[in-house]
């Protein structure tokens, strides 16, 4: 389980770190960086997936990732005393995340490349790629606060080297610079402890865009192959909920439908050729109602029960605005679910639905983070300085 999440120089988020539970919501007002905070988490998980780069493009670039403000903003900023402004900067731009368990922390430092110096004729013209991001720093410690003795594996621009018989050993003196240490130095007998975290960080899994238009595959009959993890726009949905009647807690599939839609039942129909759809029956029809005829509500309700009911239990599920399109009547029965799921999978629930909050807030296991904006910064509401966890980013 994640107990600590740490973010620096990331859009609105200067400087954030903190703790995590088994059950995390995540609230604030619009605009204070709820979607910042679930955008860093789900870069955390690409960098041991191999896909950081793209995804940093696809957000813009690094640069436009980067903390828009000051590099400091002083007491005077805060109070308003004088106008916030920037000065020349004293440390590099970096990205950076990072994470701690009980047993493991991670954190790894982006950055672009140095201006390039153009070499004389006739010499080759220098790259077009001068803008790609760079991993700069990665590090991995035992236990849950870093201190250089606690270091277990370091990646300082191109070189990797793993801590053994408490002497450092380089094992690799080329990485890319846009690849991460996990996806070079995974083994499981000379660096297990790189092997687990990236075995752990590829279970992360992050719903945030089901589709449910008219056009969305999940209403149309698909074929259906054993589906223990739901696809992330939900495709798969009718192959997912069979999967769970087969494999996994089928009372507790059914008890989340009724508790919803009282008297209502899910089925899946398979044709002769494999195509799997959904049947949806309910007191008083005549007839089942096929996928392509049910709400959006109801739709995406249906989803967010197979995404969370997996057979395949993961180590950590991400649920963002998981309230869109649900009528505020579903949202107590979608936090009772989430309540029970919390149980075995750590869960973060990131909403701004106050019947969904209130539900996941009667569990005392349940960790709120409020955020707030101040003077564009986004922070976290209360968190004094002997509230935050010990953080400290390898230097």
């Amino acid at each position: 389980m994640l107990n600590i999440l740490a973010i620096h120089n990331y859009r609105s988020i200067q400087n954030l770190v903190t703790p995590l539970g088994s059950l995390n919501v995540v609230t604030g007002a619009n605009g204070c960086g709820k979607s910042n905070l679930y955008r860093a988490l789900r870069l955390l998980a690409e960098t041991a997936r191999g896909g950081v780069v793209n995804s940093i493009a696809a957000e813009g670039g690094l640069q436009s990732t980067f903390w828009a403000g000051p590099e400091k903003i002083s007491r005077a900023m805060r109070q308003g005393d004088v106008p916030v402004q920037g000065g020349p900067r004293q440390a590099r731009v970096r990205l950076q995340l990072g994470f701690a368990t009980e047993e493991f922390g991670y954190s790894v430092a982006l950055g672009l490349p140095p201006p390039p110096s153009r070499p004389p004729p006739p010499q080759p013209p220098v790259s077009a790629f001068t803008l790609d991001p760079e991993i700069k720093r990665e590090c991995i410690w035992g236990g849950a606060s870093y201190r250089p003795a606690s270091s277990l594996t370091e990646r300082d621009g191109s070189v990797l080297k793993i801590r053994r018989d408490r002497k450092w050993q380089v094992i690799n003196q080329h990485l890319s610079r846009g690849e991460s240490l996990f996806d070079h130095g995974s083994d499981l007998t000379t660096t297990p402890e790189i092997y687990h975290l990236r075995e752990m960080i590829a279970g992360w899994r992050f719903y945030d865009h089901f589709r449910t238009d008219r056009e969305a595959p999940s209403r149309q009959p698909q074929l259906g192959t054993r589906t223990p993890v739901l696809h992330h726009d939900g495709r798969d949905v009718a192959a997912a909920i069979q999967t769970i009647r087969e494999m996994g807690e089928v009372e507790q599939f059914d008890n989340a439908i009724d508790d919803a839609f009282p008297g209502a039942t899910v089925e899946v129909k398979k044709s002769d050729s494999g195509l799997f759809a959904l049947r949806f029956t309910q007191p008083g029809l005549l007839r089942p109602l096929s996928g392509a005829e049910l709400s959006d509500g109801t739709l995406r309700y249906l989803l967010l029960v197979a995404a969370l009911l997996t057979p395949r239990p993961p180590p950590l599920i991400v649920l963002n605005e998981p309230e869109t399109s649900l009528h505020p009547d579903l949202l107590p029965s979608l936090g009772r679910l989430i309540l029970e799921v919390s149980k075995q999978t750590q869960v973060c629930v990131v909403s701004h639905a106050s019947r969904l909050i209130a539900a996941l807030e009667e569990d005392t296991n349940c960790h709120s983070i409020r955020l707030e904006k101040t003077l564009g910064q986004t922070e976290v509401a209360e968190q004094g300085m002997f509230d935050e966890p010990l953080w400290k980013w390898p230097s």
